[in-house]
């Protein structure tokens, strides 16, 4: 026979109302003596709580859901497992929705997420640009809101809600910069796809950055993939043989790059350097170590719960949290090679 709130709060020597508030989590004063034995009575019972009986008294079930577009991606896993040591250690249910980047998906479980009552939901990547996406997400941020919800971005999102920022534009120009003390004006860069506003911004402020210097910049665009940085590397070293860098938007196309030069026989950095963005764990492993963009990764996936969880959070005006980011030079890039007799 199930055991019951009642069966506790006999054994704990309470009333079930107070028994309710230790074990739902309820900011009602209760002595801490009494919240001992009700949580020891629990544990010896082995009861287990009615999340939905719970959800119903507080409006909402207490578990937060997570928007990500690729659960394979190191990038992502890195703030996933952010967001999980920070709903851990609040003792809370973390649902993670892949939605493969298909904004019908996307909106399909931001909508199932609201329908069981989640209490917040962080829209774990950067949006995109597409007009019907982005008024079909504002559309739905509204409606989770006006039930209570909290909404928090991480990336560049396309609708006014709290958010964790890192300088995309800025990293992209550490990397133009590095290249240009290194004497490359022949780059070929491997980007996602551009209606992504975090692949548009690495662009954008690289191309700003290398135009001003004269360099010539050829930019392929496709899946933020490993493969298709293996694929991309090959197309623009055929297409621009002069190239000496290229650029991943994401370390893995930067990682999948490394692979096709190493197939065709050049030397990395010798021959051409190669650049990444994130500094994913394996990034220091593969050969030569990938210089990349660093980003706080945890600190992103830590730092979105927190935002969700504030007292105050969706009250006055969007709240931005910026994270610093570097560039971590490693063995993947080094000087063009001078040709002698050129």
């Amino acid at each position: 026979m199930a055991v019951t709130l009642k069966d506790v709060a006999q054994r704990a020597g309470v009333s079930v109302p107070t028994a309710s508030r230790v074990l739902s989590g309820s900011t009602y004063p209760v002595l801490e003596e009494l919240k001992e034995r009700v949580r020891a009575a629990a544990l010896e019972l082995d009861y287990v709580p009615n999340a939905q009986a719970q959800a119903m008294l507080r409006g909402n079930s207490g578990a937060i859901g997570v928007l990500v577009g690729n659960i394979g991606d190191p990038y992502a896993a890195e703030i996933l497992h952010g967001i999980h040591e920070r709903a851990s250690a609040a003792n809370l249910l973390v649902t993670i929705c892949h939605t493969d980047r298909d904004p019908e998906r996307e909106l399909g479980y931001f909508r199932m997420l609201q329908s069981h009552r989640a209490h917040s939901v962080i829209l774990a990547g950067s949006g995109l640009t597409d007009p019907g996406y982005c008024s079909a997400i504002s559309a739905r941020v509204a409606s989770f809101r006006a039930a209570g919800g909290r909404v928090v971005g991480i990336g560049t999102p396309v609708v006014d809600i709290d958010r964790v920022l890192v300088d995309n534009r800025e990293g992209s120009r550490l990397i133009a910069r590095h290249l240009l003390e290194l004497g490359h004006r022949e780059i070929g860069v491997i980007s996602g796809p551009d209606t992504l506003l975090a692949s548009h911004e690495r662009v954008e402020g690289m191309a700003e950055e290398f135009a001003a210097a004269g360099a010539h910049v050829e930019v392929h665009h496709g899946p933020a993939e490993r493969d298709e940085g293996y694929r991309a590397a090959g197309a623009l070293l055929a297409a621009r043989p002069g190239i000496t860098a290229l650029v991943g938007v994401s370390d893995q196309m930067a990682i999948g790059a490394l692979a096709r030069l190493r197939e065709e026989g050049r030397s990395v950095p010798a021959d051409v350097s190669v650049v990444g963005f994130n500094d994913i764990t394996v990034a220091r492993d593969v050969a030569p170590p990938l210089t990349t963009v660093h980003l706080p990764m945890r600190e992103m996936g830590r730092a979105a719960l927190d935002l969700a969880l504030r007292p105050d959070a969706g009250e006055g005006s969007t709240v931005e949290r910026w994270l610093g980011i570097h560039l971590e030079v490693r063995g993947s890039t080094g000087p063009v090679r001078t040709v002698h007799g050129a």
